[in-house]
């Protein structure tokens, strides 16, 4: 687009009359003509516009053409102003040598041409108008320069901060560039790789070279301009890196490819992260199904082996309990072990052992997965025959519970003394079955023996190396931690008489589940609420004591929940597989009582909620209760 500024002509004369014959003799379109009627005049237009083309009279009063052409001729700003000096005065040739010195292009005598002098004007017109339009491109290409150079940078930039690598590669299979984000990813630098073939060095996996060869060439011969590929590649050290390719042909001004602009992610860690977590999946259905078949077992076996549907709950609830807690335990340390002292710990939280009676010693040992589960459910028979027929069962009872290791063989011994006296049973029990056949098939041995004055069991497992420290030993006195908040409490039906409990849960045989053992001590229920609006409703409309709410409502958390229960005063305790940090870290202080449960922990939790009193009897029940054979 040419330049939209005027060109600008300098008339000087000190009569008006030729000022104004001029003007109108030079009159043009895009053409400014500004007038001075004097040299001091003309200097300050000077210094204000940008002439093309100065006409200047030689005789003028206070300062003649001469003088002012030497003026402009003295400053950097007007000295290559175009100068035509005009005179009506006959001189001689001195006088015209010395408008040339002073930097005339002419000199011309009045009356003038008028057709030699418009067109010099135009030469002068037009050379002025050609000079602002290449100074216009000139000021164009430079801002198109700058602008590129900066979209450069930026590009530059990002291709070096990039965590993509970025590669560019010619028809001949030859690379033209090699990003930094490239030499961060494979090792290789930008001097090492540019000019060089993309399957010379070793950077393809062998068995991907083919393909991403036959790639590129399609991609050349007029193929898909954009595809995606997935391939291996090296780095420099030998390491194989699964990528995703990203590939794009750059054309030429006539539409031709080019070059192959490739972005190169690296999915290696996203690739065994989907390969950990199909395991996983596999691994979960296996330990799940399991786990369903273990309680099977443990179902159809208590109840072959109990004398009336009444012992039948409290027996297999003991033996789930046992199996969760273990299973908690294994989960905490992503299945990779539970430590011995950890399972007996649990046994005591339990009540499945009174910790009052029980000595403990033995050095620290990590149990493998399934060992620690056989060991928590024989662990659990021991401790509630104890209860139920042992040295647990009478007041001066006493249980030492201790083990040893010797060439990779766990050594356990469990002794009673001062219970009632022994002898062999008539049948084997279920519980004597679960610890023989659960030693048996982790390639151990356990023999009972029968004393007059207690029960002892000696057990041998392999645990294989690396399992255990020596150097770590527990004291005959075993002092366990204190019991969590959903220990057993034991307490009567009548203890929760009257009060509104609201149970929130949205698997609705765990909500039966718990509305049937509030009911049957004596609560009255609200609900069940299986989702966030029904809890909600219920909160907002009805009078309620204390609520029980899942930790987790069909996916969702139950934050809003929680504070409408906080808002309303209502106690409450979360009831949820999840253990404590996945429950909502606002309410850290709130009881868990963990799934699964038996009914006195569920009672005895929220009489402790509502702060109802326990009658010491009950608490001593939930000590002795049998719960196995």
């Amino acid at each position: 687009m040419p330049s939209s500024e005027p060109v600008k002509f300098l008339l000087v004369d000190d009569v008006a009359e030729n000022l104004a014959a001029l003007e109108a003799l030079l009159r043009r379109d895009g053409l400014e003509i500004l007038k001075a009627r004097s040299g001091p005049e003309a200097l300050e237009l000077l210094l204000v516009h940008e002439f093309a083309l100065a006409m200047l009279d030689v005789q003028m009063p206070d300062m003649d053409g001469f003088e002012l052409a030497e003026l402009m001729r003295g400053t950097e700003r007007t000295r290559n102003i175009p100068i035509i000096f005009l005179t009506a005065v006959a001189t001689d040739e001195r006088r015209r040598f010395r408008g040339y010195e002073a930097g005339a292009v002419d000199y011309l005598l009045k009356p003038i041409d008028t057709r030699m002098l418009t067109n010099k004007a135009d030469i002068f017109f037009e050379l002025n108008r050609q000079r602002k339009e290449l100074a216009r491109q000139r000021d164009e290409l430079r801002s198109t320069a700058d602008t590129l150079a900066a979209t450069l940078a930026r590009l530059q930039a990002h291709g070096d901060n990039s965590p993509l690598a970025v590669v560019e590669f010619d028809a001949a299979l030859r690379f033209m560039s090699w990003s930094q984000g490239a030499q961060r990813m494979f090792g290789w630098e930008a001097a090492e790789i540019v000019g060089s073939r993309l399957d010379t060095f070793g950077w393809i996996h062998d068995e991907d070279a083919p393909a991403i060869s036959a790639s590129i060439r399609e991609m050349f011969a007029g193929g898909e301009p954009r595809t995606v590929h997935h391939h291996r590649f090296r780095h420099k050290d030998g390491t194989v890196l699964d990528c995703e390719c990203y590939c794009s042909v750059l054309l030429d001004s006539a539409g031709n490819p080019l070059s192959i602009n490739t972005q190169i992610l690296d999915v290696t860690e996203r690739k065994r992260a989907e390969e950990t977590r199909h395991l996983l999946i596999g691994e979960l259905n296996h330990r799940v199904k399991n786990t369903l078949a273990s309680v099977q077992a443990i179902a159809n076996q208590t109840l072959r082996h109990v004398e009336s549907p009444a012992d039948f709950a409290p027996k297999f609830s003991g033996r789930i309990q046992s199996l969760a807690r273990a299973h908690s335990l294994l989960s905490s340390t992503t299945w990779k072990g539970a430590r011995l002292t950890e399972l007996i710990q649990d046994q005591i939280d339990l009540g499945a052992i009174d910790e009052t009676k029980l000595s403990v010693s033995g050095p620290a040992i990590d149990l493998e997965p399934q060992l620690a589960l056989h060991l928590a459910l024989i662990l659990h028979e021991l401790g509630t025959n104890a209860n139920k027929y042992g040295a647990l069962s009478v007041e001066e009872g006493h249980v030492t519970l201790d083990w040893s290791i010797k060439n990779e063989m766990l050594t356990l011994r469990w002794v009673e003394r001062g219970g009632p006296p022994v002898t062999p049973p008539s049948r084997r029990g279920f519980g004597t079955t679960l610890i023989e056949r659960s030693i048996k098939s982790d390639g151990g041995k356990a023999r009972p023996r029968y004393d007059a004055d207690g029960i002892c069991w000696e057990i041998e497992l392999p645990i294989g190396e690396g399992r255990y420290s020596g150097s770590e030993a527990f004291p005959r006195a075993f002092t366990p931690a204190a019991p969590q908040e959903s220990a057993p409490a034991g307490l009567p039906p009548v203890c929760l008489a009257g009060k509104r409990i609201l149970v929130i849960e949205d698997e609705s045989l765990v909500a039966v589940e718990l509305a049937t053992i509030l009911q049957e001590a004596g609560a009255e229920i609200v609900g069940p609420a299986g989702n966030a609006t029904q809890a909600m409703r219920m909160i907002e409309s009805d009078a309620i004591d204390g609520a029980l709410l899942d930790g987790n409502l069909h996916g969702r958390q139950v934050d809003g929940i929680a504070d409408a229960l906080v808002d309303h005063d209502v106690p409450f305790l979360f009831v949820s597989g999840y253990g404590a940090d996945h429950l909502p870290s606002a309410f850290g202080d709130v009881p868990v009582l963990g799934k699964p449960f038996d009914p006195r922990q569920l009672v005895g939790a929220v009489a402790r909620l509502l702060r109802i009193r326990e009658p010491r009897s009950a608490r001593e029940a939930a000590w002795h209760a049998p719960a196995a054979e």
